[in-house]
């Protein structure tokens, strides 16, 4: 006959108790789970919670648990009964497990339409990823909730610019400096690691020290000739969260003023949100996720607006499955490199991994001398340092 326990909220009873009451919390309680114990109290509601969204259908959630016929009811389909769990997750998860929750309940519960709703738009934690579900949405929205949809979505690149930009302006304006080098520069913007290398003949062993004979420096900023960044993203509706991320960077870049900064975002159709740079909600709100993809198409399209091919960068941004002409596009990208141009293939633009991307599309980039990558939006600005400079690219190994 099996005992019950109940284990209280705290930290229990002691280890054995905490591991119990954890194994129940991820099992879903049950005659089956096998613990033995009963929850009292927060993790009582705590685990009503999980119940609502992972306690029928649709196999394990994103704590492991798995589904049980004598689970609860669900959230269903009433915008204040989810407004109420939503509050409820965010009391009792973290917010890094509230937005993966969030995340489930959209697909395991087909929730996306009630995110149409401005109370419900009110009550969800922001994050990249649902920043993509309301794009891929706003345009079936009413007036009223597209106006909730666009602060949510302001807040979230706030807190992705206060991530990302100052250290990206600094990295991209140092590189641009140190691309242009100086014969006769002044003391504080000497490159001692380089003039101690140009200046080796003249090692004086009795003295310990070397002749600087020729001084190499940083260029200042002033100085640095203006590149030219084109940012081609690919908006399919995988690449939600590397449109996200490339908005943001592209609208930093916009505000550095040495570089040109140019964004364009095509499925099969090409669109060129360069005009609305100053607000990457613009940006944002201007893209289609979905639909099918043509890359050949925007690359040509890039490849007329470039100008000066030996100071011109394109990004490409996309996960290579290309429904355009195959070898059009790759004939594109060697007349760019040919021509001078540095063209770079991220797969993703994301703090997600390795993504799902077309190998084969991959493998034919790479043997052209454009190796195609999975970029995490910390990795970027080195990226863009070592492009800036001419430099090998600082390239992660993806699966």
């Amino acid at each position: 006959m099996t005992t019950t326990t109940t284990v209280p909220d705290a930290d229990g009873d002691g280890p054995e108790a905490e591991r119990l009451r954890r194994w129940r919390l991820v099992l879903g309680g049950g005659e089956a789970d096998g613990t033995g114990h009963t929850l009292a109290g927060r993790d009582a509601a705590m685990d009503r919670t999980l119940a609502a969204l992972y306690g029928s259908g649709g196999g394990a959630g994103a704590g492991g648990r798995a589904p049980s016929g004598e689970r609860g009811a669900g959230l269903g389909g009433s915008a204040p009964r989810v407004a109420r769990w939503l509050g409820d997750i965010r009391q009792y998860f973290p917010t890094s497990v509230v937005q993966v929750m969030q995340r489930d309940a959209i697909d395991r519960l087909g929730l996306a339409a009630l995110l149409m709703e401005p109370e419900m738009l009110e009550a969800v934690e922001a994050d990249v990823h649902l920043v993509g579900t309301l794009l891929s949405l706003h345009k079936a929205m009413p007036e009223t909730t597209r106006e909730t949809a666009r602060v949510v979505v302001r807040k979230v690149v706030r807190q992705l610019e206060a991530r990302i930009a100052t250290r990206t302006r600094a990295t991209v304006t140092g590189a641009l400096d140190r691309s242009t080098r100086v014969s006769r520069p002044r003391h504080r913007d000497i490159d001692w690691d380089r003039t101690i290398r140009a200046n080796l003949r003249n090692y004086l062993p009795e003295h310990g020290t070397v002749v600087p004979e020729r001084l190499v420096g940083h260029g200042r900023a002033a100085r640095a000739v203006k590149k030219d960044v084109i940012l081609c993203i690919d908006q399919s509706g995988s690449m939600a969260a590397s449109v996200v991320y490339a908005s943001v960077f592209g609208a930093v870049l916009a505000s550095t003023r040495s570089v040109n900064t140019s964004l364009v975002v095509f499925d099969t159709s090409v669109v060129d949100l360069t005009g609305q740079l100053d607000d990457p909600v613009d940006v944002l709100f201007g893209t289609q996720l979905g639909g099918g993809t043509d890359i050949n198409r925007a690359l040509a399209y890039c490849q007329s607006l470039i100008t000066r091919p030996g100071e011109t960068i394109v990004i490409l941004i996309s996960d290579l499955y290309e429904g355009g002409i195959r070898t059009e596009m790759l004939k594109r990208v060697a007349a760019m490199k040919a021509s001078g141009t540095q063209f770079v293939a991220l797969l993703a633009l994301s703090d997600e991994g390795a993504p799902a991307y077309d190998r084969e599309h991959a493998a034919a980039l790479a043997a052209l001398g454009a190796p195609a990558f999975a970029c995490t939006p910390d990795l970027f600005p080195d990226v863009m340092a070592a492009a800036i400079q001419k430099r090998p690219l600082p390239i992660p190994e993806i699966a």
